[in-house]
Parts: structure tokens; C-alpha cells; sequence
């Protein structure tokens, strides 16, 4: 199989991932629980996760990482702490439900949609300033559409929203491990990431990078501060509620090493060399439409592309019949290709990992040319 999914999840983990996750099940019971052995190594693996990603992404803090499930739910802990009944919040146009959800669930949320053209940062940095010139409660913004792999102008919004003590949210999920991504620089309130993405490891982890004091979305046992009847305002306490997942953090880990040795931005070029091999074997198939820039110098290793008189879907199952896995249809991303004009149509998404190599690229557009004749 050629596995084109990456923006899904990275289905091929390096191995040490797999054995780690092995270990921990094995070995590990839950961190602050006890004095015995299981527990104490369960600490280790727990504290040492939290060190490395606070150093990967410039937080100062370890105890301001916190574990999540998903980035789904790194962003419903951030938007229900700054989002209330009434207030007002801008976003970009290419936005996931697992933004877009959230706020519709919130009564009377006044909503801005910064709905400006596919990779053309200017102009959607000058309606972002524009929305905020009139007034905004949070602004929360993907930094890297999950369907057209355009890289937003997140760095410049986030100072807007500095000059204007605006709290700002961005959702790292399709760009942590494959773009720089500070805490620091950016001074956001909150940055959500899955673990199981370009971070290698397992589904069912997650990252919420806090610069803001947060609201708790589950309350439960933290194994600090028992006779309290409400949950801790320390973090990372306050926002991790329940048994951890051991297994998951020592996956996860492992997954930030892989991405600490490899080099965030030796597999940044890797994925848009072959997402640009791609680009130009694909241009060259008459009726396929490619949603890219020349350069790709706002695009990372994700490629959209549709094909005339083919529906996106029947044309991906087309694909996965000759042994490509590629994601067709909206992607969970409807305000994306409303604001890029493909929500009649979907696309077929192409994204690429660290794992894939250029005769991958070659095999699988030949699998286009012949699926779309």
C-alpha cells in the first residue's frame, strides 16, 4: 500500500514508538499514584514527555504541557475557556469542525469568517486586522489547512492580536513536527496538536500548550490534592482529569524524539519536495485540477487535487482498489472548501509523511492517470 494519509494520522511510526507503548503497558501504572516502581516509571515517562515537547515548542513551563486525547480536545478545553454566550471571535476560512463545532454549540457567538483567497497571506492578514480594528473577544486560527496544506500567516495574526491584548488560539494540528511552532514567539493562550500526526505517535494522544489560565472541560480523580472537591488550579492537574495514558505518553514520546533527531525542518523539506513531485506528474493529466502555488512557498506536503466529470469520492475508492490510500471528500473541513469553492465537489487530499519516497510519488500518479481515464 502507498500510504498518502498523513493529515489523517501517520500510519507508519518508527518502530521504537510500537515498542515503547509495548514497555509501558507492561510496566507502567499511573504517574502520582503510589511509590512503587510502576508509578515512579510511569513519573519519568510522563515528566520526560512533557520536557521534551516544552522544549520543541519553546514553552517555559513543562507543567503548561498538557496531555489531551486529540487535538479535538485541546481545542474544546481552549474555546470554552476565552468563548462565552455573546462574545465575539474571528476566525480563518479554513478552519476544521473540530473549530467550527465548538463555537456553533456556544449561544450567540458573533462569529467573523476571514474567508480570503487560497495562499495569498496578504490579503488574509489585512481582513484579519480589519476584524480585529472592530472589536473581538479570541481569535483562533489553523496554522496549516488540513485540506490544501496552505500555510497560514499565523505568526503575523498572533502579533495582531498582541498589540491588541486579544487572546489568540492556533490549531497546530497539520504543522507540529513539520514547522516551527513557539509558544514564545507566538504568546498564544493556547496551541492544541495531536501526538498521532507529524509528532509519530500513537492515536488517542494529544498536546494543549497553555499560556492561559484554563477552564477544566472534565473534572475527576488527579491524584494531588484529594480532600478538594473541585479540581486543582495548578496545571497540569487542573486539566487532566482521570487515569493517564501511559502507553499513549510513552508512544508519544518516542515520536518526539524521532522528530527532535530527524529536525522539524529536514522533514518539512522532505514532505514538499515530494508533495511538488507529485504536483508536476499530476499537472500533466488532462482533466485534473490542482489546488497548489507555483513554489509552494506557502504549502507544505499536502496536495489537493479533483478530476472532471470523476466524483472525489468514487475516484478515491478507485484508488485504494489499486493500492493507494488517499482521503477524498471534505476532509471535516466544510468551511475550507466553501471558502476555496470545492464544497460541491470535495478533493482528493494527497499527504505526505517522512516515511514516503519519490517512487511512491511516481507509482501513485500513475494510478491517477489510469483511474481518471
Amino acid at each position: 500500500m502507498i500510504y498518502f494519509d498523513a493529515g489523517a494520522t501517520t500510519l507508519q511510526k518508527p518502530e521504537r514508538v510500537r515498542r515503547a507503548m509495548y514497555r509501558a503497558a507492561a510496566a507502567m501504572s499511573s504517574p502520582g499514584r503510589g511509590s512503587y516502581p510502576a508509578t515512579r516509571l510511569a513519573e519519568e515517562t510522563d515528566f520526560r514527555c512533557r520536557s521534551l515537547a516544552a522544549a520543541l515548542f519553546d514553552v517555559e513551563d513543562p507543567a503548561c504541557v498538557v496531555f489531551t486525547s486529540s487535538a479535538t480536545h485541546g481545542l474544546n478545553i481552549a474555546i470554552k475557556t476565552l468563548v462565552k454566550p455573546g462574545c465575539r471571535v474571528v476566525i480563518s476560512g479554513y478552519e476544521h469542525n473540530a473549530v467550527t463545532r465548538p463555537l456553533h454549540g456556544i449561544p450567540n457567538v458573533e462569529l467573523t469568517v476571514i474567508d480570503a483567497p487560497l495562499f495569498r497571506p496578504e490579503s488574509m492578514l489585512a481582513e484579519f486586522e480589519q476584524a480585529l480594528d472592530a472589536g473581538a473577544d479570541a481569535v483562533i486560527c489553523t496554522h496549516v489547512s488540513n485540506v490544501f496544506g496552505y500555510r497560514l500567516p499565523a505568526e503575523d495574526i498572533a502579533a495582531l492580536c498582541r498589540r491588541r491584548g486579544v487572546p489568540f488560539v492556533l490549531d497546530a494540528s497539520q504543522s507540529a513536527g513539520m514547522l516551527p511552532v513557539s509558544m514564545r514567539e507566538l504568546g498564544a493562550a493556547f496551541i492544541a496538536m495531536p501526538g498521532h500526526k507529524g509528532l509519530y505517535g500513537p492515536q488517542g494522544t494529544g498536546l494543549l500548550l497553555c499560556g492561559h489560565e484554563a477552564q477544566p472541560l472534565l473534572e475527576g480523580g488527579t491524584g494531588s490534592q484529594s480532600l478538594l472537591q473541585h479540581m486543582p488550579q495548578e496545571l497540569p492537574d487542573r486539566l487532566e482529569a482521570g487515569t493517564h495514558n501511559m502507553p499513549g505518553i510513552a508512544g508519544l514520546l518516542e515520536g518526539l524524539r524521532f522528530v527532535a533527531e530527524k529536525g522539524i525542518d529536514r522533514i518539512a523539506g522532505h514532505e514538499r519536495r515530494l508533495a511538488m513531485r507529485a504536483e508536476e506528474q499530476l499537472r500533466g493529466i488532462d482533466g485534473v485540477e490542482l489546488f497548489c502555488e507555483k513554489g509552494f512557498d506557502h504549502q507544505t506536503g499536502v496536495l489537493s487535487f479533483r478530476a472532471a466529470g470523476r466524483d472525489c469520492e468514487e475516484l478515491g475508492e478507485r484508488l485504494a482498489a489499486q493500492g493507494a490510500a488517499v482521503r477524498a471528500g471534505l476532509h471535516c473541513a466544510p468551511l475550507a472548501h466553501r471558502t476555496a469553492g470545492t464544497l460541491q465537489t470535495g478533493t482528493v487530499r494527497v499527504s505526505i509523511s517522512v516515511f514516503n519516497t519519490p517512487q511512491e510519488v511516481d507509482r501513485f500518479t500513475a494510478m491517477v492517470r489510469a483511474a481518471v481515464r
